[in-house]
């Protein structure tokens, strides 16, 4: 009810396609991620628990209140520890028929809807069936793209709330499986595939983390080297 409340307060036309999702045991829902309001839309179809990070002010206040009630899972993004606490939670709940549907966006960060950076393999080893969600927004009122960057969540929805409406249309494909000799990297490139085709959006390979923190000097020093080298080899050839 709450979730919508605040689609309504952004005038949103939602078109949901496909299966409405069931809770099941053994399942985990994946969707391409715009913004925080995705979640918000999913959540008025169904009963989702998300895995989220963890926010302050009023954003925070609400993870700790209210979507706990709903088995979300919390993490830190710049604490290494915490992914094998999320890593073993994660596992736990998608065996219990009882827990509401697993829902992660394993891009990590929020994208611009016209591209799906490298999805986290993390949602795809934990040995269970995979429901792919596609989300795509009409920018012909309101670009829905967060960027956390230069926009507190507060101002981002303010901004939905005067524009003249969020258009959005969601897909919820078939479940995926894990086939056999396929490795995880290759059953989570096969899954972002569908998403990407099914909301029309480009594949670029980029990890969504470095949006967060930027790579070492040691590591760009490495890449440096790399390509120094293929060029003298060219040179070389040639």
């Amino acid at each position: 009810m709450m979730c919508s409340v605040f689609v309504a307060s952004w005038t949103g036309v939602i078109k949901y396609h496909g299966p409405r999702p069931s809770s099941r045991p053994y399942q985990v829902f994946v969707a391409n991620h715009t913004s925080m309001i995705d979640f918000i839309i999913l959540e008025q179809m169904t009963a989702f628990a998300v895995i989220m990070q963890k926010h302050p002010g009023w954003v925070g206040f609400i993870q700790k209140t209210i979507l706990e009630s709903v088995g979300c899972i919390w993490f830190n993004r710049n604490d290494l520890k915490d992914r094998e606490v999320v890593g073993r939670k994660l596992r736990d709940h998608v065996q219990h028929p009882d827990n509401n549907p697993l829902l992660i966006f394993p891009e990590g960060t929020c994208v611009n809807n016209q591209y799906t950076v490298m999805f986290k393999k993390g949602a795809f080893e934990l040995g269970c069936a995979v429901c792919p969600i596609a989300i795509k927004y009409n920018k012909i009122f309101v670009d829905a793209f967060w960027n956390s960057k230069k926009q507190s969540f507060t101002m981002h929805l303010v901004r939905l709330m005067t524009s003249w409406a969020v258009v959005c249309d969601v897909w919820f494909l078939e479940p995926q499986y894990l086939r056999e000799g396929e490795t995880a990297i290759e059953f989570t490139e096969r899954v972002r595939d569908m998403i990407a085709a099914r909301a029309g959006l480009k594949k670029v390979p980029w990890d969504g983390y470095l949006k967060h923190n930027r790579p070492s000097p040691k590591h760009t020093e490495e890449k440096q080297r790399m390509f120094a080298e293929s060029v003298l080899r060219r040179l070389e050839e040639n």
